[in-house]
């Protein structure tokens, strides 16, 4: 029987470069984590060029459309990963991305904007998103935790390169020809590179590995469908835990410049410096979070991702200082990055692979509701209190909450016994 090869190489070693083409898939798909820099300039754009009365807040809203639709096409692209495979689902997916980014270059309105890049190009990065994953879920069942995290690095570390590039692009030639610059790349580079994705043959067992043996009673790498993991209450535990990580995060993500230039009173040049800092720190949480999931596992991984949380939060709490600052919310950041390795981990873990995409699809709806949430969350206080720092509180109880439910809950699901 001829040996297993990947791009010429054997499955061991080719299987690392189907990690390498995830990260960048990701590194283009995670540009809209640089919506910031597009701010200003598209209000200049709407009020200066074209006359209209805009605000920034309005030009920020197609960041959360995008976001909202970008967690609606993940669990609906699942099933056609497996029935269309991995290469055509990112090719579809990476065009509409594309094509969002270049039909906001024609736009007239911020309506128009909603539609095109929030509504297209978030539809896009949804369908697009879950391959790598998926992926590398299924080549490494012996390393998930670091494939899966390193396949995700991309998304987190794209800020911190897309953000320079589109403000170099903006200042050279505008801001409707980068949005066209990049939709044309995101269009070419995401359809190249989906070209060698596809899964392994079932029951694929790495040179040298051997599956753990479940505990008694408990089945770890236990296969389930889509139907029969929302019956567990391990799904309901993992997707709570998935939530107030991710709420904790993104709330972190939107209000890190404004705490730095209101709370504790540094300049804003500094602080804006210090976003691309924290990035760092969210897309290093990937793989790190990710290795420590399969060294421990899910339920201890989340655990250390609770207690970081709250003792993140009661530092910038009690201590609102610039070192605390500084060093608050580059483990919120941080945490983000490790919740989004953790969670497709552990879903890949408890559940199996065989119905993976659409298994994981539903467990990232908590990504999106915590996208929606910690925002407004945030905001709310901010308009309640007079002041950010009333945030910290909340996110620490909702850290300590998410602390008890991974203590009691968050384990494998219970294995039936035959007949059952």
């Amino acid at each position: 029987m001829e040996p297993l090869k990947i791009m010429g190489m054997k499955a061991e070693s080719g299987r690392w470069v189907l990690v390498l083409l995830g990260m960048i898939i990701n590194l283009c798909l995670g540009t809209i984590y640089s919506w910031s820099v597009f701010v200003a300039p598209l209000t200049v754009f709407f009020t200066r060029d074209l006359g209209q009365a805009v605000t920034a807040n309005d030009v920020l809203l197609p960041f959360s459309v995008f976001l909202a639709f970008f967690a609606i096409a993940m669990p609906l692209t699942g099933k056609y990963i497996e029935t269309l495979g991995p290469r055509k689902v990112t090719i579809i997916g990476g065009f509409l991305t594309g094509l969002g980014w270049l039909l906001a270059s024609t736009v007239s309105s911020v309506w128009q904007l909603h539609l095109m890049y929030g509504v297209i190009g978030g539809l896009g990065v949804g369908i697009a998103y879950g391959v790598p994953v998926a992926v590398a879920a299924r080549w490494f069942p012996d390393r998930r935790g670091l494939a899966v995290g390193l396949v995700l690095l991309g998304f987190g570390f794209s800020a911190f390169i897309t953000a320079n590039l589109a403000g170099f692009l903006i200042t050279a030639f505008g801001v409707m020809t980068t949005f066209r610059i990049f939709g044309i790349a995101f269009i070419l580079l995401l359809a190249l590179l989906a070209l060698p994705l596809a899964f392994p043959p079932a029951g694929l067992k790495p040179e040298g590995w051997n599956p753990p043996a479940p505990k008694p009673g408990e089945a770890v790498s236990c296969e389930h469908t889509r139907s029969e993991m929302v019956r567990t209450p391990s799904f309901y535990a993992l997707w709570v835990c998935y939530f107030i990580g991710c709420l904790a995060g993104l709330m972190a993500i939107g209000i890190a410049k404004p705490v730095g230039t209101e709370v504790v009173m540094i300049d804003t040049g500094l602080a804006t410096m210090l976003v691309g800092f924290f990035a760092i720190f969210n897309g290093g949480g990937r793989p790190v979070f990710g290795a420590l999931t399969d060294r421990l596992n899910p339920q201890k991984t989340a655990m250390i991702s609770f207690i970081l949380i709250a003792l993140a939060s009661l530092l910038m709490w009690q201590v609102p200082t610039v070192p605390a600052y500084i060093l608050s919310f580059a483990i919120l950041w941080g945490c983000l990055g490790g919740w989004l390795a953790i969670a497709p981990t552990t879903c890949a873990t408890y559940f199996g692979t065989c119905d993976y995409p659409r298994c994981y699809g539903v467990v990232f709806l908590a990504y999106g509701a915590g996208a929606i949430a910690g925002p407004q969350l945030a905001g709310f206080i901010r308009t309640a209190s007079g002041s950010y720092l009333g945030v910290f509180p909340y996110v620490l109880v909702l850290a300590l909450i998410g602390l008890g439910i991974a203590w009691f809950l968050l384990r494998p699901p219970v294995k039936k016994a035959a007949g059952q």
